[in-house]
């Protein structure tokens, strides 16, 4: 079907369409292809991603799968996807909700020509609730689902955790969980569903630990005030002089560890870790130790110490990074740097992801797979399907 490597990984076999958008609908799409997937991009004419910015050829998470462009508003367009979607297991779109059902390709009608197929939708606010149908982004949803709130400190409030959370940890990725979970139901019973991720619901369930311990009466809702949110000594970032150091040091061994190391073990003080009110009297102690050496100098101190301490590094030096470089955590692939795709298994061996292609570009193939001849594929540009 295609000139690439044929698919390896624990996905191989199965072929989803993506409907060409940005954020989480992409990445899911990315996830699947990365572990041996077929993924077919249905993109606009023109090859734009609205609101994406980026350059197609070096969009990461456009890698490892081919492309059509169609014009879903045109009968020919919206024909082509349907014979697609026949011989798929799953589709991927990201449209408000509604947006798929006026163009005549919503769930109803996509089932009814392929009663197994997997039904992906992935919004901010999902497919129904007071505000499913207005604007919003990541920031957005990690706000009303509690977790924005976590983040930062008294002084400043809230962080944004750049896109992470709710785009790429409660949407892509739920959506990639949800669709592999439902494409299993579908082999097993032959039918299939609707996946609705709501990336609101994604961004709440990652934090359901918290939950737990809010639940435990061991988690204030006072920012900076916890163990896991920057309130501890003991867990946090530290301004060296030079950088920063990430301490995790929760475990008492490793604690002493931690103390014993900087010079700290003798402050009685320090003995009780667990005293919250003496928290930022001992984060002043231990921020005046650290700012007395480079980060590089403490890292060498700690270097074979279980400690929990890491350098906090730049994107670029995460590249060099040693254990990094020894796992293949990074890959350049075209002169393109970029994370290799995870996680590793002992059995199936992944395909090295390849590069994205120009937007449209495998046309010609898939629409020869479909079994259309130059005529049909003539009337089709005549009609305007491909824009």
């Amino acid at each position: 079907m295609t000139d690439r490597s044929p698919s390896s990984g624990p996905l191989a076999g199965l072929r989803v369409i993506e409907i060409a958008g940005i954020g989480p609908g992409p990445f899911a799409a990315m996830m699947l292809a990365d572990h041996g997937a077929e993924v077919i991009a249905i993109e606009r004419p023109g090859g734009v991603r609205a609101g994406s910015g980026l350059d197609p050829m070096t969009d990461i998470l456009r890698r490892s799968r081919r492309s059509i462009a169609l014009d879903l508003k045109s009968q020919g367009g919206r024909s082509v996807l349907r014979k697609l979607l026949r011989n798929a297991d799953g589709l991927i779109e990201g449209f408000r909700p509604g947006v798929m059902e006026r163009l005549g390709l919503g769930p109803d009608i996509a089932l009814s020509d392929n009663p197994h197929l997997v039904y992906g939708r992935v919004t901010g606010w999902g497919q129904h609730g007071s505000l499913a149908d207005t604007a919003g982004h990541d920031i957005n949803y990690i706000a009303i689902a509690g977790v924005l709130g976590l983040i930062g400190d008294e002084d400043r409030g809230p962080i944004p955790p750049l896109n992470l959370i709710a785009d790429f940890g409660g949407g892509g990725m739920m959506l990639a969980f949800g669709m592999v979970a439902a494409m299993l139901h579908a082999r097993n019973t032959g039918e299939g569903q609707v996946v609705d991720c709501a990336m609101t619901d994604g961004a709440a369930l990652l934090a359901s630990m918290i939950w737990s311990n809010r639940a435990a009466g061991r988690w204030n809702d006072r920012r900076c005030a916890n163990t896991l949110d920057g309130g501890a000594h003991f867990y946090g970032v530290y301004r060296a002089a030079d950088g920063y150091l990430a301490i995790g040091a929760i475990e008492p061994a490793f604690y002493a560890r931690f103390l014993e190391t900087l010079g700290l073990d003798g402050d009685r003080d320090f003995h009780r870790q667990r005293d919250e009110e003496l928290w930022p009297e001992l984060k002043r102690r231990v921020a005046r130790v650290i700012a007395t050496r480079t980060r590089d100098e403490w890292v060498a101190i700690f270097s074979g110490i279980d400690a929990c301490v890491s350098p906090v590094l730049d994107m670029g030096e995460a590249l060099e990074f040693p254990h990094n470089r020894e796992r293949g955590t990074f890959v350049e692939i075209d002169g393109l740097v970029q994370p290799a795709p995870a996680p590793r298994y002992s059995r199936t061996s992944l395909n090295q992801p390849s590069k994205p292609v120009a937007p449209g570009s495998d046309r010609a193939a898939i629409l020869s797979d479909l079994g259309m001849d130059e005529a049909e594929i003539r009337r089709l540009e005549a009609e305007g399907a491909f824009g």
